[in-house]
């Protein structure tokens, strides 16, 4: 049962086994103060307790009412199954993950150092926005619970703006690669360009696909450059998911790079899973062979056979593409001859 938890494994399953999977748990509910945790009671014990644990465990809960299902479409969190507020909960768990009860009794340890810490240890991602969603990382009593899809941005966020301080050290790319995959009817593009740290990520959703019920291109997209952003991305969790899987790749290569993410959603994907298949996606393409050349239009050129959606769109909504083709540096400009 521990698959039905971990999105990373989930790369290669079909759509509807992933809403199948998920839709089979039955999900419990109660009441907490969010600013103040440690006053919830056993209930919130024992599901931190879950949180925690190293591997599945054994649970059994008792409803105040007949479970029944929710339909909730939002990109940002998995599917999951019928709910109803809980009456008690009973578990056993075994024992806890040792790395996350490390951190979680460490109460002077700031939450973004624990997520940190953690990500480093080699601590699934998602294991982290589990333990931070419920409020088990961070300074004594200033924990708080995180709404689940603020946790998942949060800790992709901490974990990429750390990693692009690394890369902006690194020496810059010497070539263009162009890597590409495709998962759930999402295809994605991602383009390094030969030059200082910047991020862009533009998601096409093409006529008839999720959200997008028009008959034109709807493109959602934003960028920041070397100092990083301050302010929350357009696209949303989708960003600092995408993020990650460029900076994990850029920091595995010892080098810095102009990174230009492109996302195109078909209308096969009917159904949001969550960012997870975001991260996952650009992860696999990041691992594999790219195409090499010295030319953006040559590298513009590749990534055009597998997309659907034109070039001309593309670069229409890119801030960083667009100052590559159309803005010249001051270093290629040389001074005329001396007096």
């Amino acid at each position: 049962t521990a698959l039905m938890d971990r999105p990373e494994d989930w790369a290669g399953l079909p759509l509807a086994e992933i809403i199948k999977m998920r839709s089979s748990l039955v999900r419990g509910k109660f009441t907490v103060d969010v600013r103040k945790p440690w006053k919830a009671g056993k209930l919130l014990d024992l599901t931190l307790e879950l949180a925690l644990s190293e591997g599945p465990a054994e649970s059994e809960a008792v409803f105040r009412k007949k479970p029944r299902k929710v339909l909730v479409l939002d990109e940002g969190v998995q599917p999951f199954g019928p709910t109803a507020p809980l009456r008690s909960l009973d578990v056993d768990v075994g024992r806890w993950d040792r790395k996350l009860e490390r951190a979680y009794s460490d109460t002077d340890l700031r939450a973004s150092e624990a997520v940190l810490w953690l990500y480093e240890e080699g601590v699934p991602v998602s294991r982290i926005q589990r333990a931070f969603s419920m409020g088990a990382l961070g300074l004594g009593r200033s924990r708080r619970l995180v709404p689940t899809r603020w946790s998942i941005t949060a800790v992709d966020s901490i974990i990429s703006r750390a990693l692009s301080g690394r890369i902006r050290d690194y020496p810059v790319l010497n070539e263009y690669r162009v890597y590409h995959a495709s998962l759930l009817d999402n295809h994605y593009v991602v383009i390094l360009a030969p030059d200082s740290w910047a991020f862009e990520l533009l998601e096409a959703w093409a006529p008839g696909a999720l959200w997008n019920p028009s008959a034109e291109t709807c493109v959602v997209s934003d960028w920041e450059g070397w100092r990083g952003r301050t302010t929350y991305a357009r696209p949303g969790g989708s960003y600092y998911a995408a993020r990650l899987a460029v900076c994990e790749a850029l920091d595995r290569m010892r080098k810095q790079a102009r990174a230009v993410v492109l996302r195109e959603v078909r209308p096969g994907y009917k159904f949001p899973v969550g960012v997870w298949q975001v991260r996952e996606a650009i992860r696999a393409a990041l691992r594999s062979e790219p195409f090499r050349t010295d030319s953006l239009e040559e590298a513009l050129e590749y990534a055009s056979r597998w997309l659907v959606i034109p070039a001309r769109v593309w670069l229409r909504a890119s801030r960083l593409l667009k100052d590559a083709l159309c803005q010249r540096k001051l270093t290629e400009f040389r001074s005329g001859p001396g007096p």
